[in-house]
């Protein structure tokens, strides 16, 4: 299987990496490119970085009385944000 970055009609990645025959690729997605491995690494792993973090918070945000509720979710809006800003993959959020 090959890692594929998906992209829309302007060039912008809109997944940075999905696992997949060609074949289904062709058939999903009519921009899709197979990236450098370096390229990828880097946006791919930011995004796990990303996700986890997300993940991580879920339960912060339920909590109507945490003492940092309104931290995370500025945190949680930015880590959303994140990967159409300029600062990806380079700069992290940071709470």
């Amino acid at each position: 299987m090959t890692t594929w970055v998906i992209k829309d009609a302007d060039g912008n990645v809109t997944n940075p990496g999905i696992n997949a025959p060609e074949e289904f690729v062709k058939a999903n997605f009519d921009y899709y490119e197979a990236p450098a491995v370096t390229a990828l690494s880097k946006e791919f792993s930011s995004i796990l970085w990303r996700n986890d973090e997300l993940k991580n918070s879920d339960w912060v945000v339920q909590v109507p009385d945490h003492p940092q509720k309104t931290d995370y979710t500025t945190y949680r809006a930015a880590l959303r944000n994140w990967p159409s800003t300029a600062d990806f993959p380079d700069t992290k959020p940071t709470l």
